[in-house]
């Protein structure tokens, strides 16, 4: 599997305040990030799997939705998570 549970606590643990954190905005937006580009790949080898293809929109869309809520709250918390993934705005 290409996201175990170790993957996840080094995601959480540099993205969040700790190993534990999952629930703050930078966490599930670095973990949405490392998935959506998990996914990008497995579509360019696999163009017509147009379940994958659907499960990548929705993904986007509440990475997306995440970054319109930190943009919202903090702006500074916002910016350094744009930088530090390397996102596009």
């Amino acid at each position: 599997m290409y996201l175990d549970k170790a993957k996840k606590e080094e995601i959480f643990g540099q993205y969040g305040k700790s190993n534990s954190d999952t629930g703050s905005a930078e966490s599930q937006i670095a973990l949405f990030s490392y998935r959506i580009s998990h996914l990008t790949e497995h579509l360019k080898k696999n163009r017509k799997d147009h379940t994958t293809a659907r499960s990548l929109t929705k993904l986007v869309g509440k990475r997306r939705a995440l970054l319109d809520y930190l943009y919202d709250r903090d702006i500074e918390r916002y910016r350094t998570i744009i930088k530090a993934l390397g996102l596009r705005r």
